[in-house]
């Protein structure tokens, strides 16, 4: 199956998932082990909370990850200052990555916006380099507004 149809196929299973819940920390648990479940080469799945002033680990699926990140510092950090998407293909080379597990390679960071501020951000990373192109970046964002839609329906 191409891309396209996989993400098409990920974003109606997760639509179904989060559909009667608008909690943010379980939306964002059973998002992460969907994600972590269904995407292939990847070690690395899960939140980090925007919580004064830093990103705070939030629900993921891997290896034990850093506690907090400040905004100044890896790829998660460049997506809370950035306000957009950041894919890497080779974390060694930039210059801030923050290294929780080592045999990471690549990533891609999306942030997620409720009430037009970042909330949290989505942190992927992958043990093989370039693992992220522009139609996992495509389909990612739209897993990332049916997260954001579910957390907001609770509101009207």
């Amino acid at each position: 199956m191409n891309k396209i149809t996989f993400y098409d196929h990920l974003c109606s299973q997760l639509s179904a998932l989060l559909d009667n819940e608008h909690d943010i920390i379980a939306n964002m648990a059973n998002t992460s082990a969907l994600l972590y479940e269904s995407l292939s080469d990847i070690n690395w799945v899960g939140f980090y909370r925007n919580i004064d002033q830093r990103l705070l680990l939030g629900p993921f699926q891997g290896k034990t990850a850093c506690f907090t990140i400040p905004y100044d510092k890896g790829v998660c950090g460049a997506c809370i200052t950035k306000k957009r998407v950041i894919r890497v293909d080779d974390v060694k080379q930039f210059p801030t990555h923050i290294v929780c597990d080592c045999a990471s390679l690549s990533e891609i960071v999306l942030p997620v916006f409720h009430r037009h501020k970042i909330i949290a951000v989505l942190d992927i990373d992958a043990p093989i380099l370039c693992r992220f192109d522009a139609d996992d970046e495509k389909g990612l964002m739209n897993v990332v507004n049916i997260f954001e839609h579910s957390i907001n329906k609770k509101e009207n």
